[in-house]
């Protein structure tokens, strides 16, 4: 009985046809965005030996929209609930677009780092705006579905961005990627214009607080901050491994160089599949749940994924492919028990706070994984990671508390309106 209880499963609400189109054009705009700041990666060789940079010049090129993209969200914090989030999304994702074009004119060091933060500064905000429509026109019966299909832009953006990408700036040179995420991104502007309807029912909200204000309010509530220390803890699991996947697989499981990006179409591939699947199953059942099973699988696949010793291709791919289902299945019912956290006329505020918390997360993963790996040359097997995989662990276990914290705090919400007098 217990153990029906754990899996109850319940009827989907269904969506809107005009539901179905917003999820699919905030989709576009994810997939553009993140394949905007996947690309770099993959781009790396060429634009080292084009550019002539040091490997700690890319990286700091790299860096930069994150740390660009975090300062941005916490500015906007304090703004985001004052405007319809139609107007919001409109003049970020433009930005983003002049952003991506300057990266791709680029024609010394200088002017990319000057490309990657204008980028990053408008790109990173629009995570948060996504999220916030997302909270204000669908149930939260329905955001698991809702947040499955907008992830699918990480997985998309591996298995047609990503070898697309690579296919021009070889054939064209490095800038032309930017160039054709422009003419995309420039089209799904124009149809956000016409097809978007506005987004405004938070306006009606009475909020006097001028923005400074506000976002002071939004950080000073407990509840608020429990998602955000969530957001945090989930992004430095996450970001903590992933710069040194590609080394990992190259120097200590013998992966060549040509088979590096099969691995990450199968794993995007994966996610494709998986992102849907996870998000009706997000919906059927307890949220909460579906995370704590997910991080426990991701658990077991961390700690032997980062103690494999060189074994056949086959092995590893279906490791990441593993591995791929577990970050996915703890990202989007914990997305969706976040979006259930703010009221509505601090949704704005509390997204944008999330979303840098999410991208400064990142950064801080990374470097902390940069002291805890250390390889003695550039063709050495990687040493400490299977460290590194423990470290992961106690962050995915603090990380299960957080979100039962947050699941509580939204269930006492739900069981307060639906019985205000309880």
């Amino acid at each position: 009985m217990a153990r029906n209880r754990f899996m109850e499963i319940k009827e989907p609400i269904k969506l809107s046809k005009y539901q179905i189109l917003v999820v699919l054009l905030l989709a576009l705009t994810q997939f553009t965005v993140v394949l905007d700041f996947m690309v770099m990666s993959p781009l790396g060789d060429l634009l080292m030996k084009s550019m002539s940079l040091k490997t700690s010049q890319f990286g700091f090129a790299v860096s930069s929209y994150a740390f660009s993209a975090g300062i941005a969200g916490f500015l906007t914090a304090g703004f985001a609930d004052r405007y319809d989030r139609k107007k919001l999304l409109l003049f970020f994702y433009i930005g983003f677009i002049l952003g991506t074009l300057f990266c791709g004119v680029t024609t010394s060091y200088p002017m990319l780092i000057a490309a990657r933060i204008v980028t990053g500064l408008f790109g990173g905000v629009i995570g948060s705006i996504s999220m916030a429509i997302v909270a204000d026109l669908f149930l939260l019966e329905q955001r698991g579905r809702v947040m499955g299909f907008l992830q699918m832009g990480f997985g998309a953006s591996q298995v047609l961005g990503i070898p697309i990408s690579l296919f021009l700036a070889n054939s064209f040179g490095w800038q032309s990627p930017f160039l054709m995420i422009v003419a995309l991104a420039s089209f799904i502007w124009m149809v956000l214009i016409f097809k978007l309807k506005p987004i405004n029912e938070h306006l009606k909200v009475k909020n006097d607080r001028n923005p400074w204000h506000h976002l002071k309010h939004t950080i000073a509530q407990k509840d608020y901050r429990i998602g955000f220390m969530s957001t945090a803890l989930l992004s430095l699991g996450g970001y903590m491994m992933m710069p040194w996947g590609s080394a990992f697989a190259v120097n200590n499981l013998h992966v060549t160089t040509k088979q590096l990006p099969i691995l990450f179409m199968v794993a995007g591939i994966a996610a494709l599949l998986i992102m849907p699947i996870i998000g009706k199953l997000s919906d059927k059942m307890d949220k909460f749940k579906l995370f704590a099973l997910a991080s426990i699988w991701m658990i077991i696949v961390v700690l032997v994924y980062t103690r494999l010793t060189p074994v056949p291709f086959g092995i590893v791919m279906i490791m990441n492919v593993l591995m791929m289902i577990g970050i996915m299945s703890r990202t989007v019912p914990s997305m969706a028990l976040a979006s259930s956290l703010p009221k509505m006329q601090d949704r704005g505020a509390f997204m944008s706070i999330n979303s840098s918390l999410q991208q400064i997360s990142g950064g801080v993963a990374a470097a902390i994984g940069g002291m805890v790996v250390v390889q003695k040359d550039k063709f050495s097997p990687l040493e400490r990671y299977d460290t590194l995989g423990l470290l992961i662990t106690i962050i995915l276990l603090i990380a299960i508390y957080l979100v039962y914290k947050v699941n509580q705090i939204v269930k006492r919400r739900a069981k307060a309106t639906t019985h205000p007098l309880s």
